[in-house]
């Protein structure tokens, strides 16, 4: 076992290592360098199951079994895609799973900053979204709205707005087109608009 200080030194150093430095460690029999992917993705794949479901404890679940099959898929990484991108659709396809075997409609959460409505609004600036962002009330439509959203929309927006991915990452993630994901990204957004704008009339 490493004295505190040495395993704090071996895990700052670690923290340096780029990802597939990480997995190629881990594939060679490092059981530390799994340990470090899993603290350096933890929250943003536990973040993602609870804004695709809205549940803790099963997004919890969620984000636990998205390791364990990492884990026991990580032979099989090549690199093809970034590992957080692999990571993203392991874990969108659990939560689809969940989706369908549960039978629930997601609760959606809104973003804590509003991203999606503020691009909302720089594609089409008007005062009214800004007159609702300063509402109370307007997390509670926000999350309503994006309830109402097809799957793939609610998708495209979560992986955008929360998780800032690139549009040509999310279309390597869900394996659809470029032009298919900026499509389902806009026309969510006009629906949250759409909302929005019938909560302040």
């Amino acid at each position: 076992m490493f004295g505190s200080s040495r395993a704090e030194k071996v895990s700052a150093y670690s923290m340096t290592w780029s990802d597939e430095e990480l997995v190629a460690r881990s594939i060679g029999g490092d059981p530390d360098s799994f340990n470090q992917l899993v603290l350096r993705w933890e929250r943003p794949i536990y973040a993602l199951a609870y804004r695709v479901i809205g549940r803790e404890e099963d997004a919890r679940d969620v984000c636990q079994e998205t390791f364990l099959r990492a884990f026991r898929a990580l032979n099989g990484f090549r690199g093809q895609a970034k590992f957080s991108s692999w990571l993203y659709r392991i874990a969108l396809n659990l939560c689809r799973d969940w989706v369908r075997r549960e039978r629930r409609t997601p609760v959606v959460q809104a973003p804590d900053d509003l991203d999606a409505l503020e691009l909302s609004a720089v594609r089409e600036p008007t005062t009214s979204i800004d007159d609702l962002v300063a509402r109370r009330e307007l997390t509670h439509i926000v999350e309503r709205a994006m309830a109402k959203l097809p799957e793939d929309q609610r998708t495209a927006i979560i992986l955008k707005e929360y998780h800032e991915l690139t549009f040509q990452e999310i279309a390597d993630l869900v394996g659809c087109p470029l032009s298919t994901v900026k499509t389902r990204l806009y026309q969510g957004l006009a629906v949250l608009r759409r909302e929005l704008a019938k909560s302040e009339s």
